[in-house]
């Protein structure tokens, strides 16, 4: 019986191994190697020497750091945008009664699921300039548009408004599910009180989306924390804007690729790590006081 009962408590070690290994194999050990690779400083032929907190004496005295930090926290917060706006367009495409919602949700969603450098290729000849569709479009009304890519700040706005653009959809997913959870009986009740429908929005689907809306501001945040793909494709590594527009992690590329200075990346890659789980934390700890989920 001993033996049997030995038996049966392997068993589920056994199913547990390979998501176990995978963990350790790919999220764990890189942590453990970057967060070593940190403390190390890369030959021009390869290998590696211990220099301690060098790295991040180098990182704090980088002027180019905090502007990266901030244009990533400027990225963030445009893109964070879009959840008001999701909330919104999800509301509309749940009335009861509305013909073409898969249509609709089909075109918004579609952003989401393409390929961000394809995506940001088009946008690309939209922001031109010269010939661009944008500056064509504000031309009409006698608007002389801007350089959108070659500006500074106007080249990180044109980058966010991309990323706002490709979040709705997913954004609008997640809420349409929360949607579905509110009970009917709630609006028919405001509407016997003779609630309109912004009281109705202000008063029940806000309050009762909370849960989702939490949802999506730490996973926007995190995304927005890993802004590369749209930015390289779409303003390009030899734009002379580049220096003041790059993220975080376009800087750690721009450190271990071309700076082969690896040490160094993994410094900024930890720095990234750090700013992210504390902005986590925040989210965490403060939620309970906006979030309702009774």
């Amino acid at each position: 019986m001993s033996r049997r009962r030995s038996a049966d408590g392997r068993w589920p070690w056994l199913f547990v191994l390979p998501t176990f290994l995978g963990v350790l194999v790919f999220y764990l050990w890189p942590l453990v190697k970057t967060l070593y690779d940190s403390f190390t400083e890369t030959g021009p032929f390869g290998g590696s020497t211990w220099v301690g907190g060098a790295n991040y004496s180098q990182l704090f005295a980088d002027s180019e750091v905090y502007r990266a930090v901030v244009n990533t926290v400027v990225y963030t917060a445009i893109v964070l945008l879009g959840i008001p706006l999701a909330v919104l367009f999800a509301s509309l495409l749940n009335r009861p009664g509305l013909r073409g919602v898969m249509i609709y949700r089909t075109l918004f969603f579609l952003p989401y699921v393409a390929m961000p450098t394809a995506i940001s290729l088009v946008w690309r000849i939209i922001y031109n300039g010269e010939y661009g569709v944008l500056n064509q479009a504000l031309g009409v009304v006698g608007v002389d548009g801007p350089s959108w890519i070659t500006t500074p700040w106007f080249a990180l706005v044109a980058v966010a408004l991309l990323g706002l653009w490709m979040s709705i959809g997913f954004n609008m997913i997640v809420l349409s599910a929360g949607l579905k959870g509110i009970p009917g009986e709630l609006y028919e009740a405001a509407s016997l009180d003779g609630a309109s429908q912004v009281q109705q929005f202000r008063s029940i689907t806000v309050p009762l989306l909370t849960p989702s809306i939490f949802f999506l501001s730490v996973v926007t945040t995190i995304a927005g924390f890993q802004l590369f793909d749209q930015l390289f494709a779409l303003l390009g590594p030899t734009n002379p804007v580049m220096p003041k527009t790059q993220s975080l992690v376009f800087l750690f590329y721009d450190a271990a690729f071309v700076g082969n200075e690896r040490g160094y990346a993994a410094a900024v890659a930890v720095l990234i790590l750090a700013v992210v789980g504390l902005l986590t934390l925040f989210q965490f700890r403060f939620q309970r006081r906006w979030v309702n989920y009774d």
